[in-house]
C-alpha cells in the first residue's frame, strides 16, 4: 500500500485548555482518561478522507501537533517551540471558554507560530483591542475550538459564545464549541464535524492544490 501524503497542523493554546483530550478525541474518536501536561511537543495522527464522498475524494494523514502551552514572551521560550512551527500547514487555536484569558492568548500563539510577533515583550492588547490587520493576510487555514462548554452555565452560555464569536471573526476562522469529554460533540454529520471536516479539507488544498497557483 502506498504512503499516504500527509500535512502538518499544530495545536495551540494555555497550558489546561485541554489540547491533547482534544487531540486523542479527533484522533481515536475517544476520551482521553488521564489527561497530563504536555511537555515539548506530542504528535498523533488523524486519517481524514478529503473530499468524502466526491470523484476527487483521497485519504490524507492530518499530523496533529499538540505544543506544549507554556506561555511566555521570553526569547528562550519561544525558540524553543520555534522548531515546531515549520513547515506548518494549518493550525487549531484551543482556548478554555471558562477563561478568557486562554481566549485573549490565542492572538500571542497565532502571531508566534506565524513568526510575527515582533515585540520584544510579546503583548498584543491594548485596552481590550487588537490589530486584526496582522491577520488580513494570512494563507495558514485556521480553526478555532472553545472547550469545556459543558462548565459554562446556561444563564452565561450566549454571553460567552457571542464572545468567542467574534474571536473567530477576528482570525477569520470557523470555530467549534465542544466538551472533549463527549464525543457526541464530533458525531458523524453534525455541524461540528462537517466544520472539522471542511478545516482539514482547506488545509490539504493549501498544501497540495494551491502551491502552484493551481485550484482543485
Amino acid at each position: 500500500m502506498a504512503a499516504l501524503d500527509r500535512v502538518k497542523v499544530l495545536v495551540l493554546g494555555d497550558s489546561g485548555v485541554g489540547k491533547s483530550s482534544l487531540v486523542h478525541l479527533l484522533c481515536h474518536n475517544q476520551v482521553l482518561g488521564n489527561p497530563s501536561w504536555t511537555v515539548g511537543c506530542s504528535v498523533d495522527v488523524r486519517i481524514h478522507d478529503y473530499k468524502e464522498g466526491t470523484p476527487e475524494e483521497k485519504t490524507y494523514y492530518i499530523e496533529l501537533w499538540d505544543v506544549g502551552g507554556s506561555v511566555g514572551s521570553a526569547t528562550s521560550v519561544k525558540s524553543t517551540r520555534a522548531v515546531f512551527y515549520n513547515l506548518l500547514n494549518g493550525i487549531i487555536l484551543v482556548h478554555d471558554l471558562t477563561n478568557k484569558k486562554s481566549s485573549q492568548n490565542l492572538y500571542r500563539w497565532s502571531l508566534e507560530a506565524l513568526n510575527r510577533d515582533v515585540a520584544p515583550t510579546g503583548v498584543l492588547v491594548t485596552n481590550g483591542d487588537y490589530d486584526r490587520e496582522q491577520f488580513a493576510d494570512n494563507q495558514i487555514p485556521l480553526l478555532v475550538i472553545g472547550t469545556k462548554l459543558d462548565q459554562i452555565p446556561e444563564t452565561k452560555r450566549n454571553e460567552v459564545l457571542t464572545r468567542t464569536a467574534f474571536l473567530a471573526e477576528d482570525f477569520n476562522a470557523e470555530e467549534i464549541n465542544l466538551d472533549c469529554t463527549n464525543p457526541r460533540y464530533l458525531a458523524a454529520g453534525s455541524s461540528n464535524a462537517v466544520k472539522l471536516s471542511r478545516f482539514f479539507d482547506k488545509v490539504i488544498e493549501k498544501r497540495y492544490f494551491l502551491r502552484d497557483g493551481n485550484q482543485v
